[in-house]
C-alpha cells in the first residue's frame, strides 16, 4: 500500500499563536479555539468528553496525515489521531496537541476469493459489513455499527464471533501507517514486524494507521438475536445462563445485561422505562444456538424473543448500541468464573429491588472464553483475553446533575463484583484514561515501551491509554 495522492485540501488561512509562529504554513484547514467551528470539530461520539486541543485538523488523504504529523513536529506539538471518538473520555489533556480527525474515506475494497478487505481510516464497521455481505462474507466487527475500524482493531476487537474465531486483531494481515517521522510504511509480519506486533492490540501509541487489510469470515447467515424478560426474572435467567456458559460451545458468543432504557424514540416501546434482563448473542452453529434459546425459554417466558436465523449483516444491530452521539460514563473490568453468589451480589445492587431512579442504563456481562482465551501463533500484543466475562456498566448523562449518582452506582457495581475481579481489563472498554499498564503483563508492557521508543522517541503521538515508562 503506497502513499496516496494528496487529494483536495483547503488552504490554511489561520493565524497561529502557537510555537512562536505567526502562521500555519500548510495546505490544511486548522480549526483553533477562537474559531466558530471549534466545538463541533473537537466533538467525539461520547459527548461527555470535553476535549480542548490546540487545533483540530481533518485529514482526507495519507498525504494530509503526513503533513499534519510534520506540522506538529515543527510546532513542538503532540498529535492525537481521532476516529469516531467512542473512547474520547480516555484521552488526556490536549492543550499542546493537534487533534487529527482521520477521515480518509469509507470505500472498502473486497477480494472475495482471498476473503480479504482493505479498509481506509474513516470507515466504520457498517461500511465494511455492507461491502462484504454481497459476497456471503462477514467481518469480525463489534456490537456497534458506527465504531471506527482502526481504533477497534488497535485495542483488540471483541466481536460476537470471537469465541469461535478469537479477537479481531488476529485477523489483520497488514497496516498502512504514517509514523512519527512523517513517513508511510507498509507494516505486516515480514515488514517492520515489531511494529506489526504492537499495533495488533497495543493501542495507538506507535503510528497513525491510515488503512488496514483484514481477513474475513465465511458467514452469509447466522443464528442470532436477543431475548428480554422483566427484571423480576433476572435471578432465574442469569443463573441458568451462567450455568450454561461453563460448558458452552465456542460456536456461540453471548452477553447478559440488566437494562433500564429511557423513553426515547430509538428504544422499542415495550422497553421504555421498563427494567429488564436480556440475553443476546450469535451462534455460527445453528443447532448450538437453538439449544441455548430452548433452555432460556424453558426457565422463563420472554417478553420479547428475537432470536432467529438472519443475514450476518444484521448482527451489527443485535446488541442495540446507541447510534447517535450520547454523553455517558462507564466502568469496566474482567471477571473470572461466576457462581450463584456472584449473580446474587450483582442483583443486590441492580436487580428488581434497586431504586426506581437507579442511574445505570446498563450493566453487562460479556461472555469470554473459547478462542478469546487462546492467542494464536504469531499473535500481536493482545492476542487473547483472560477471564470468563467482561463486566461493563454505563450511565447516560441526560444532564450534569446525573454524574454523581452514576459514578456512585459504578463504584457500587465494581465493589459488589470485587471478589470475582481478575484485575485485568480490555482496552476498548476502558473509558478512564491513564497508563496502559493495566491491560498487559509486565513483559508485554516493557516490549511495548521499547517499540514506542523506537517509533515515537519524542512521545508526540497521543492515545487514549498511554505507553510510557516501563512497568
Amino acid at each position: 500500500m503506497g502513499c496516496a495522492s494528496a487529494g483536495t485540501r483547503a488552504t490554511l488561512l489561520v493565524m497561529s499563536t502557537l510555537a512562536n509562529s505567526s502562521t500555519w504554513a500548510v495546505g490544511l484547514t486548522a480549526v483553533q479555539p477562537m474559531h466558530g467551528g471549534y466545538d463541533a470539530a473537537r466533538r467525539g461520539f461520547n459527548l461527555h468528553a470535553d476535549l480542548r486541543p490546540a487545533a483540530v485538523i481533518t485529514a482526507r488523504s495519507v498525504a494530509d496525515v503526513q503533513t499534519a504529523v510534520r506540522l506538529a513536529a515543527d510546532r513542538g506539538l503532540r498529535i492525537a489521531p481521532f476516529g469516531t471518538g467512542h473512547l474520547a473520555p480516555a484521552l488526556p489533556d490536549l492543550h499542546d496537541a493537534i487533534l487529527l480527525r482521520t477521515e480518509l474515506g469509507h470505500e472498502v475494497d473486497v477480494d472475495p476469493i482471498a476473503r480479504r478487505a482493505r479498509i481506509p481510516a474513516g470507515a466504520v464497521w457498517e461500511d465494511v459489513v455492507n461491502a462484504v455481505a454481497p459476497f456471503g462474507l462477514a467481518a469480525p466487527h463489534g456490537s456497534s455499527p458506527n465504531v471506527g475500524v482502526m481504533g477497534y482493531l488497535l485495542g483488540g476487537g471483541l466481536s460476537f464471533y470471537a469465541r469461535q474465531h478469537g479477537l479481531a486483531n488476529n485477523y489483520v494481515a497488514a497496516f498502512e501507517v504514517v509514523c512519527a517521522d512523517g513517513e508511510v510504511r507498509h507494516v505486516d509480519e515480514h515488514n517492520f514486524s515489531n511494529l506489526f506486533w504492537a499495533l495488533r492490540g497495543g493501542g495507538g501509541n506507535y503510528g497513525i494507521v491510515t488503512a488496514v487489510v483484514i481477513d474475513l469470515l465465511p458467514y452469509s447467515e447466522v443464528y442470532a438475536g436477543a431475548m428480554f424478560w422483566p427484571i423480576a426474572e433476572a435471578p432465574t435467567v442469569l443463573r441458568a445462563w451462567n450455568a450454561w456458559t461453563r460448558d458452552a460451545p465456542a460456536s456461540v458468543s453471548t452477553a447478559a445485561r440488566l437494562m433500564r432504557l429511557p423513553a426515547l424514540d430509538a428504544v422499542p416501546e415495550p422497553l421504555r422505562e421498563v427494567p429488564v434482563v436480556a440475553i443476546d448473542g450469535v451462534a455460527v452453529d445453528e443447532a448450538d444456538g437453538l439449544a441455548l434459546t430452548a433452555m432460556l425459554r424453558s426457565v422463563a417466558t420472554p417478553m420479547i424473543d428475537g432470536f432467529q436465523r438472519m443475514p450476518s449483516a444484521m448482527v451489527l444491530r443485535v446488541h442495540g448500541d446507541p447510534e447517535d452521539p450520547v454523553a455517558g460514563v462507564a466502568e469496566h473490568t474482567l471477571l473470572g468464573d461466576l457462581d450463584d453468589g456472584a449473580i446474587d451480589a450483582l442483583l443486590a445492587v441492580a436487580g428488581a429491588d434497586a431504586p426506581a431512579d437507579y442511574p445505570l442504563l446498563v450493566i453487562e456481562l460479556r461472555q469470554l472464553g473459547g478462542a478469546i482465551g487462546v492467542a494464536p501463533a504469531g499473535a500481536g500484543a493482545r492476542g487473547s483475553l483472560d477471564g470468563s466475562f467482561a463486566l461493563f456498566g454505563a450511565g447516560l448523562l441526560m444532564d450534569p446533575s446525573a454524574l454523581p449518582p452514576i459514578e456512585s452506582a459504578l463504584v457500587e457495581m465494581r465493589t459488589a463484583m470485587a471478589p470475582w475481579d481478575t484485575g485485568g481489563a480490555y482496552l476498548n472498554f476502558e473509558e478512564r484514561g491513564d497508563s496502559a499498564r493495566r491491560f498487559f503483563d509486565p513483559e508485554t508492557y516493557e516490549r511495548l515501551v521499547a517499540v514506542r521508543g523506537e517509533w515515537d522517541p519524542a512521545r508526540r503521538l497521543v492515545a487514549s491509554h498511554a505507553i510510557t515508562e516501563a512497568a
